[in-house]
């Protein structure tokens, strides 16, 4: 599904000139990291909050949104936001600050490691 690119103009104005920030196209919509973590995305004209399991509750309060069931499952600590909940830039504004105070107060990602590889010539 593709995203608006009219949504993610105003998310990237809320963003702002904030160091660490970078974009990912991923599951037909728009990921925006920080620090290589997802805070917020786009898919279609709804926005995907990574707001944590202690927020969740009081995300699912909030005008416009949902549970984020992208696999079919809800997805706890993540929400749907949408109309009228975005229709506002102090709206997008309110979202982007929530999930990027969030995501930046995770830990740092453990770097990844690779496995040895095995010879494919058996002795």
């Amino acid at each position: 599904m593709a995203y608006s690119e009219e949504l993610a103009a105003r998310v990237r104005t809320a963003i702002g000139a904030r160091e660490n920030i970078s974009e990912r196209k991923m599951f037909g919509g728009i990921a925006f990291m920080v620090d290589g973590k997802m805070f917020i995305g786009l898919i279609g004209e709804e926005l995907m909050c990574r707001v944590g399991v202690d927020a969740y509750d009081e995300a699912l309060s909030r005008p416009g949104t949902r549970l984020m069931d992208f696999t079919g499952r809800p997805m706890k600590g993540y929400v749907y936001a949408g109309s009228p909940g975005i229709d506002s830039d102090e709206g997008i504004q309110s979202w982007v600050d929530q999930t990027l105070a969030f995501v930046s107060s995770l830990p740092a990602k453990a770097p990844k490691t690779t496995a040895p590889r095995r010879s494919r010539n058996p002795r």
